[in-house]
């Protein structure tokens, strides 16, 4: 009698069962893609976007999809990881902007070096001090990596042209929402 009664019940968990509509699967959300037609991820930056490139070089052609709809605000850092800034464990920070809006998908080839750009967007001071895109230049010898880092943010960050890199990844702790970088190469 139990096994003709556990049987059953059973035979009534799988009918019930087979009658529920199967368990729908997320959707994947597409992710932040950061890309240049200047150079591919992990290939060799121009010579006209570097040191090599002599005083007209500028910064490279970024742009980026599928941000989240919920990004108020993007930060572009840009830093050669090979380099220990005067003997200390910090590298070396070649381009850093922030409140660039939502509503901004690329940034073009040879940004202006001015603190604030027409669309609020504020370009932050490199390792040498000065506003605007600070070229690679790595000697020769082996290369250096350039790292270039997009952070969607969910709010605008209340600082200005003389805040340092300090500063802003402090104030962008906690309202991070997407993330995507890309590697350039370069040596002379």
């Amino acid at each position: 009698m139990k096994i003709f009664v556990t049987g059953l019940i059973a035979c009534f968990a799988a009918s019930v069962l087979a009658q529920q509509p199967p368990a729908t699967k997320a959707i994947p959300r597409p992710v932040l893609t950061l890309s240049s037609t200047s150079f591919e991820d992990g290939g060799v930056i121009p010579d006209k976007y570097t040191m090599a490139g002599g005083a007209s070089a500028g910064s490279p052609a970024l742009q980026w999809v599928n941000a989240p709809p919920t990004v108020l605000t993007f930060v572009m850092i840009m830093h050669d990881t090979d380099v220990a800034a005067q003997r200390k464990s910090d590298d070396n920070l070649h381009w850093m902007l922030f409140n660039i809006p939502a509503s901004t998908s690329s940034l073009p080839e040879g940004v202006v070096a001015n603190a604030s750009l027409p669309d609020g967007t504020v370009q932050a001071k490199h390792a040498r001090g000065q506003v605007g895109y600070m070229p690679p230049g790595a000697p020769a010898g082996p290369y250096h990596h350039y790292i270039f880092e997009l952070y969607g943010l969910d709010t605008k960050l209340e600082l200005g042209p003389d805040a340092t890199r300090a500063d802003i990844l402090k104030a962008m702790d906690g309202h991070v929402i997407a993330k995507h970088s890309i590697t350039g190469r370069f040596h002379r």
